[in-house]
C-alpha cells in the first residue's frame, strides 16, 4: 500500500483504519499558512480510492486540533489574506473551501480526535466529519465574528445541520468558546475522555465499522449524505438500487452465514 506524499501531516495505517496526524504544533495546526489543507485533501483522495481502507481518523499533535486561519497572516494580510477581493474570494475558493467539499462527498468515514482546541475554521473541520470524539482539553468556538469576519469555509450551514438554527445562531453570532463538556451536551461530540485515552477510543470507534463488510460500509455513508439533499420517493429509489447492488457482493453472503453460524465474518470488500 503505497501512502501519499504529506508535508505538514503524518499518515499511519492499521488494519483497515488510517490516522492523519496534523505535525503543525508550532503554529496550533493552523489551516493556512500551512500545508495541512493540502494534506487533508490528498489524504482523503488517497483514502476513498484505497480499498483496503475503511475509516479515516483526523487528530492534531500537540496542543491543539487546530487553531484554524492564522491571525497574524490575517494582520500581515498575506498568503489566502493577500490581494484585493476577487483575489481574496478565490483563494478561499480554491483554497480551505475545497475541504468542505472534499470532506462531504467522500464515501470514507471519518473521526475526529479532537485533542485540543478547535477554534474557527479547526471547529468547522471537526464539524465536516461524521463523528467526533473529544479529549477533555478540547475547546471549540465558530469565532469567527470576533475577528470581524464570517465562516468563510461553510460553518454556517454545517453548524446548524448539527445543533440546529437557534443554537448554531447563537454560538456564531457571540463566538464564545465551549469546552468539552459542553459540546457533549449539544451532540456535537459523540463522547469525551481523558487525552491519553483520546486515540484509543476513536481507533476502537473506527475498528468497529472497519470490521464491517467495506463496500457495505461506502455505501451506507453515500446513502446518508444523500438523505439530507434528497425527497423520499426519489431516495427509497436510490435505496432499492443500492440495496441490489449490496445484495450481489460476496461480503453479504459471507455476513449472512457468519450470522447464521455464530462467527465473526471475514470480508474481502468483493
Amino acid at each position: 500500500m503505497k501512502l501519499p506524499e504529506l508535508s505538514d501531516s503524518k499518515l499511519v495505517v492499521a488494519g483497515r483504519v488510517a490516522t492523519l496526524t496534523f505535525q503543525r504544533d508550532d503554529v496550533r495546526n493552523a489551516l493556512t499558512g500551512t500545508a495541512l489543507v493540502e494534506d487533508i485533501l490528498q489524504a482523503v483522495s488517497w483514502a476513498e480510492g484505497e480499498k483496503k481502507i475503511s475509516v479515516l481518523i483526523l487528530t492534531g499533535d500537540g496542543s491543539a486540533f487546530s487553531s484554524g486561519g492564522n491571525v497574524k497572516e490575517m494582520q500581515d494580510r498575506v498568503g489566502t489574506f493577500a490581494g484585493s477581493a476577487i483575489e481574496i474570494q478565490e483563494q478561499y475558493r480554491r483554497g480551505i473551501q475545497q475541504l468542505p467539499l472534499a470532506l462531504h462527498r467522500t464515501e470514507i468515514p471519518l473521526v475526529a480526535a479532537v485533542n485540543g482546541p478547535a477554534i474557527g475554521a479547526g471547529f468547522d473541520l471537526a464539524c465536516m466529519c461524521d463523528l467526533r470524539i473529544a479529549s477533555t482539553k478540547a475547546l471549540v468556538g465558530e469565532t469567527f465574528i470576533n475577528l470581524g469576519i464570517i465562516p468563510g469555509d461553510g460553518g454556517a450551514w454545517l453548524l446548524q445541520r448539527l445543533v440546529g438554527y437557534q443554537r448554531a445562531a447563537e454560538m456564531t453570532l457571540t463566538g464564545r468558546l465551549l469546552t468539552a463538556d459542553e459540546a457533549l451536551q449539544l451532540g456535537l461530540f459523540l463522547k469525551v475522555v481523558e487525552p491519553e485515552e483520546l486515540l484509543r477510543s476513536a481507533g476502537e470507534l473506527a475498528a468497529r465499522i472497519a470490521d464491517k463488510p467495506p463496500q457495505a460500509v461506502r455505501l451506507t455513508k453515500r446513502l446518508m449524505k444523500l438523505a439530507q439533499r434528497s425527497e423520499l420517493p426519489d431516495f427509497l429509489d436510490l435505496c432499492a438500487s443500492f440495496q441490489a447492488m449490496a445484495h450481489h457482493t460476496a461480503d453479504h453472503r459471507e455476513a449472512v452465514s457468519a450470522f447464521l453460524e455464530k462467527r465473526s465474518g471475514s470480508y474481502s470488500g468483493s
